[in-house]
């Protein structure tokens, strides 16, 4: 095994190849043929999945300058040298199921790397030098130990696809809201309990993914038909039984959800006022605007009217429209009828709170 490794290498050399192939060699450390004399100064890239090294050498970047694409999938290596950083032209990086415990910092330096991928191992946090790599576009640390994500990653203004399952994040920095060209966010099996309200702003955002995300109880309005991996809002089909709290609209009397006088709770899924506001103002307008003697329902907004009357969407469990949070029945977007519709002015309404008895006037921002 030992000479054919030595002949391969050997052979790469004299013929000054671009490519090597070392993966399933059952290697355990950096074989020494590659950094003898002058290293290999033509390789750009190199592949050596599936061995049991241990550890990168320290003069990586002085043996193997030119590298654009290095994998190491399924490894032991635990410690990336800082070397690391002088990988100038390095736009592809593969640490897959090794054993890293740290990220050095000097990661950041390597300004042309493109692909990252740090899943499967045992990272409790990232570097915040992460965010300097402006040319990253895929970036995937699932399976991890993580906690939080660097708030510094909105700075990866390439960054397209961000995958981070099977972690313990409870949440998302709304700096990720800035990045212009995500169009994949993968977040599943997490600890999420809320995502940024201003997430899917951007049309470039088209795939999110929170299944398993067992204390996620409600996405923002903007996500909806970009949301994989969604449960519903879980509340019963059928209206409860106990009494109605009846606010008067004009002449027009009209029935509030029993759900508006519980305090929230993670069992009890109480939605926000805003959300049952416009709940009720639209069984209103669908009742009476089939009344002839009702031709101007309410004294309201023709913005507000629109909102009214025209639902972000509907649950799939319960069949209630959504206004303001959303839990659809997961579409990409690019492919529905609603394409671009998803966009809300900032309107104001009048909802009444039956908890203090008084009127108050939230804003909606879509």
């Amino acid at each position: 095994m030992a000479s054919e490794l030595h002949e391969v290498i050997f052979m790469a050399k004299q013929e000054r190849h671009k490519n090597l192939f070392l993966n399933y060699r059952n290697l355990n450390s950096f074989p020494v043929e590659l950094l003898k004399d002058e290293g290999m100064q033509f390789l750009e890239r190199l592949f050596m999945k599936r061995n049991s090294l241990t550890a990168l050498p320290e003069n990586l970047d002085q043996r193997l300058p030119n590298l654009i694409e290095l994998y190491l999938h399924s490894n032991n290596i635990a410690i990336i040298p800082q070397a690391i950083g002088n990988l100038v032209k390095l736009q592809s990086l593969d640490l897959s199921d090794n054993a890293l415990q740290v990220i050095c910092p000097e990661i950041g330096q390597v300004r042309s790397l493109r692909h990252l991928r740090l899943a499967n191992n045992q990272l409790k946090f990232l570097p915040q030098e992460l965010g300097d790599l402006r040319e990253l576009e895929t970036l995937d640390v699932s399976m991890n130990l993580l906690r939080t994500l660097p708030e510094r990653l909105h700075r990866c203004l390439s960054l397209q696809c961000l995958t981070a399952d099977r972690n313990l994040l409870c949440c998302l920095p709304r700096q990720l809201c800035l990045l212009p060209d995500l169009n994949e966010l993968s977040m599943a099996a997490n600890c999420l309990t809320s995502l940024p309200l201003d997430l899917g702003r951007s049309m470039e955002l088209q795939f999110v993914f929170v299944d398993n995300n067992a204390h996620l109880k409600g996405l923002p309005s903007y996500l909806y038909n970009k949301v994989i991996g969604c449960s519903g809002c879980g509340l019963a089909a059928q209206t409860s039984d106990v009494k109605q709290l009846c606010p008067t609209l004009g002449d027009v009397t009209v029935p509030l959800p029993s759900e508006v006088k519980a305090i929230g709770s993670e069992t009890e899924r109480v939605l926000p006022l805003e959300e049952l506001a416009c709940r009720v103002l639209h069984a209103a307008h669908s009742w009476t605007g089939k009344d002839a003697r009702f031709l101007t329902p309410f004294l309201l907004p023709k913005s507000l009217l629109d909102v009214v009357r025209w639902p972000l969407g509907h649950c799939h469990r319960c069949s209630q429209p959504m206004f303001t949070i959303v839990y659809p029945k997961l579409f990409p977007l690019r492919e529905t009828a609603l394409a671009g519709v998803h966009k809300r002015s900032t309107v104001s309404f009048v909802a009444y709170c039956c908890s203090s008895r008084c009127l108050r006037t939230f804003d909606l921002q879509g």
